[in-house]
């Protein structure tokens, strides 16, 4: 079989793979899965840029909260900006 001969094979069980595929629900541990990921692409920055943030509010003398909230949003604009590029790539 020559080349040309393998890859028209290859690609032809690829179609009829991704065909049952779509015919196939969705499975409950699939979408747990799919729905934990986006979870966890949104809240590690988030949390990641709150704990950042608080400790470098306590380097600072007196009361402040600046890097807090400002790493929070950080983290929020991130944790948005992973969920999209995700779902992107998903569809």
């Amino acid at each position: 079989m020559n080349h040309r001969n393998r890859l028209i094979e290859r690609t032809r069980l690829d179609i009829e793979r991704l065909e049952r595929k779509e015919r196939k629900p969705a499975t409950w541990a699939g979408m747990l899965f799919y729905g934990g990921t986006l979870g966890l692409l949104f809240t590690v920055p988030l949390v990641a840029g709150a704990y950042l943030g608080r400790w470098l509010d306590t380097l600072v003398p007196g009361y402040s909260v600046r890097w807090t909230l400002s790493l929070i949003l950080l983290g929020i604009a991130v944790g948005i900006y992973n969920v999209l590029h995700f779902l992107r790539g998903k569809t």
